[in-house]
């Protein structure tokens, strides 16, 4: 089959593009004849070696997938041939008191495709049957492949962990990212008032368009007091955040008393300073939070499919101009995601 992998960790120059040998299909598996697969940034923390820099090569990136259920292998059940879906992209053991509970994010065997076993930077790929739902049909392959990864991680930030009620401030960071876009419109969704911030004023005005309220650029100085004046001084009820040191210290004080974050990554840097006396006098909460339980794609592509939530694609382009999309990702010249289609 035709993929792109990685032969090392490094820079673009690790991505190779031609034929690799496809997937077997196992019991309570399907082999899935990708269409589209969407970008994040987990692909060039995998690329670098930061993120699971003990996987063996090659490997082959892509953890938000749609495309057609080839091959059902044996006792897989619920899906047959032909039938369009949308890959889930955690795979956990399905066995454990974790994933029992509804928490298989949580499960000590918890992988993520692209991140720990081979993903969709291919025409092929291998899941285990519980990881594909039907592919919403007013979405093409490219949208629809936009939607997974994303959007499952600003549920679970929006919805589980921040708990937003109507009415509530919400300061979305890094507007344009692929998360922040599904996280505006889902605190929207819940009746939640936004504010969104980026760095350039382009990126401000989609995201304005998208739906939020308010808008800050955070390439200017003090721009959490900026925040706090759209709040009339309270600052943020809540903050989905992913924006790392170069921020860290702007988004506590920007966050309101009692107020919560939700951290989901830290695109600019791990270790950033915590001015302690403004978590514990302010009684801030701080809330970690990686990807989401697999039932929650459920709620997600029905309001998808009802139109209320929508992806937003940036850049399209073909599978084997992938150097080309970590290229885009890594510069921030996007809006929305980057999508190859196969």
């Amino acid at each position: 089959m035709r993929a792109v992998w990685m032969e090392g960790r490094g820079g673009l120059e690790v991505l190779r593009y031609g034929e690799i040998e496809e997937p077997e299909v196992g019991p309570g598996e399907v082999r899935v004849r990708v269409r589209a697969v969407a970008l994040n940034h987990l692909d060039l923390w995998v690329r670098k070696g930061v993120a699971a820099p003990n996987l063996a090569l090659p490997h082959i990136l892509g953890s938000d997938i749609a495309g057609v259920v080839e091959t059902v292998g044996p006792g897989a059940q619920g899906v047959v041939p032909g039938e369009e879906v949308v890959v889930n992209p955690g795979v956990s053991c399905g066995r454990c008191e974790r994933c029992l509970s509804g928490q298989d994010n949580l499960c000590p065997d918890y992988q993520i495709l692209g991140e720990h076993r081979w993903g969709g930077y291919a025409e092929l790929v291998v899941v285990p049957v519980v990881n594909v739902l039907p592919k919403p049909k007013n979405l093409g392959f490219a949208e629809a492949a936009a939607v997974p990864l994303t959007f499952l991680t600003a549920w679970q930030m929006v919805v589980d962990k921040l708990q937003v009620k109507p009415g509530e401030d919400v300061l979305v960071m890094a507007a344009g990212s692929g998360v922040s876009v599904a996280a505006i419109q889902i605190a929207k969704l819940y009746g939640a008032r936004v504010i969104a911030a980026a760095g350039s004023e382009e990126k401000l005005e989609k995201a304005r368009a998208l739906g939020a309220d308010e808008v800050v650029n955070y390439s200017q100085p003090d721009w959490s007091k900026e925040v706090r004046r759209l709040t009339g001084g309270k600052g943020a009820d809540a903050v989905v955040d992913h924006t790392g040191a170069a921020y860290w210290e702007g988004v506590i004080k920007a966050t309101a008393w009692g107020g919560r974050i939700s951290l989901v990554g830290a695109s600019s840097g791990y270790q950033a300073p915590t001015p302690l006396s403004h978590v514990f006098y302010r009684q801030l909460t701080i809330l970690g939070s990686t990807m989401a339980s697999k039932s929650r794609l459920y709620p997600i592509l029905r309001w998808v499919a009802q139109g209320r939530l929508k992806p937003v694609l940036g850049s399209i382009l073909p599978l084997a101009n992938a150097a080309e999309g970590h290229r885009l990702l890594e510069e921030r010249r996007v809006f929305g995601k980057v999508v190859l289609e196969v």
